[in-house]
């Protein structure tokens, strides 16, 4: 399934920048950036659950915040790019 993921962590102090870094993180291992603080994640049931609960861990709830947006499988004919960085197929061959 396709979600989508959205933060928006403070970065106030350099414990906020080392947060904010830390999400970056987990989420490239699951998806492609899209957008400065958004991921489009392809994952299944168990990996959204695992990515949920480690970028929980990560923020703090008091000053950051996560969006998770559920596509579902049959995303394909609901997400439309207008612009530049054309997002790549995830689930497309990879050619090099």
């Amino acid at each position: 399934m396709l979600v989508l993921v959205t933060y928006d962590v403070s970065t106030l102090d350099s414990e906020g920048q080392r947060r904010l870094r830390n999400v970056s993180k987990i989420c490239q291992n699951y998806g492609q950036r899209v957008q400065n603080s958004v991921f489009e994640c392809i994952v299944d049931a168990t990996e959204f659950t695992t990515l949920k609960l480690k970028l929980a861990d990560v923020i703090d709830e008091d000053q950051d915040s996560l969006r998770f947006y559920q596509l579902g499988n049959n995303y394909k004919n609901k997400v439309e790019h207008i612009g530049v960085k054309e997002s790549l197929d995830m689930e497309g061959p990879l050619i090099f």
